[in-house]
């Protein structure tokens, strides 16, 4: 991928990279673009931090994102509340002029039933940390059976800090035939 207009990326995300200055791809998004926009398999992207990783996954995945169906499509689990809280601002930046389009960034720390009231309005895409995600599902107030994406974000952290029970329960609650996508800087 040469830039971002030569591919099927919506032509909103086009516009707000444009808006802020972005025209070419790092090779992390030049190389995983292109394939998580049509592939429908399982996905390993591995780059050094500060590469544009949350944009190799994030463009792809709100570009396939379905806005006007009322479910949750995506989530995007992250080891902590620090990275929830830029991912999810990245992603809602990035999503900005996509009709429709509900993301939530999902964390510890914060008042539970605010963002209970913020999921009842309907979401597309969830950035998560693994303990609240577990908690809300627990709660019956997420259910993750018409999930499509699944992306893990410095996955190997979220191994070594040791969420894998979590983790395990919470794909336990999607779909078999999701995609999967594990991203890191630092995966073996």
């Amino acid at each position: 991928m040469k830039d971002f207009l030569s591919s099927n990326i919506r032509i909103g995300i086009v516009k707000y990279l444009e808006e802020i200055g972005i025209s070419d791809p790092t090779e992390i998004q030049a190389k995983t673009i292109p394939v998580l926009l049509k592939h429908s398999g399982d996905f390993v992207g591995r780059s050094a931090t500060g590469t544009g990783k949350t944009f190799a996954f994030g463009i792809p995945l709100l570009s396939r994102i379905d806005s006007s169906a009322g479910k949750i499509q995506a989530v995007v689990l992250v080891p902590t509340r620090e990275l929830c809280e830029q991912v999810g601002k990245e992603l809602i930046a990035l999503g900005n002029y996509i009709a429709d389009l509900k993301i939530e960034a999902i964390y510890g720390g914060v008042p539970l039933k605010s963002q209970i009231q913020n999921l009842s309005n309907g979401v597309h895409v969830m950035v998560a940390t693994p303990g609240r995600l577990m908690d809300l599902i627990q709660r019956k107030v997420v259910n993750l059976s018409t999930l499509n994406f699944m992306v893990f974000d410095e996955a190997d952290e979220m191994l070594s800090m040791g969420f894998i029970e979590d983790i395990e329960a919470i794909l336990n609650e999607t779909p078999t035939n999701r995609q999967t996508a594990l991203f890191s800087a630092t995966l073996p």
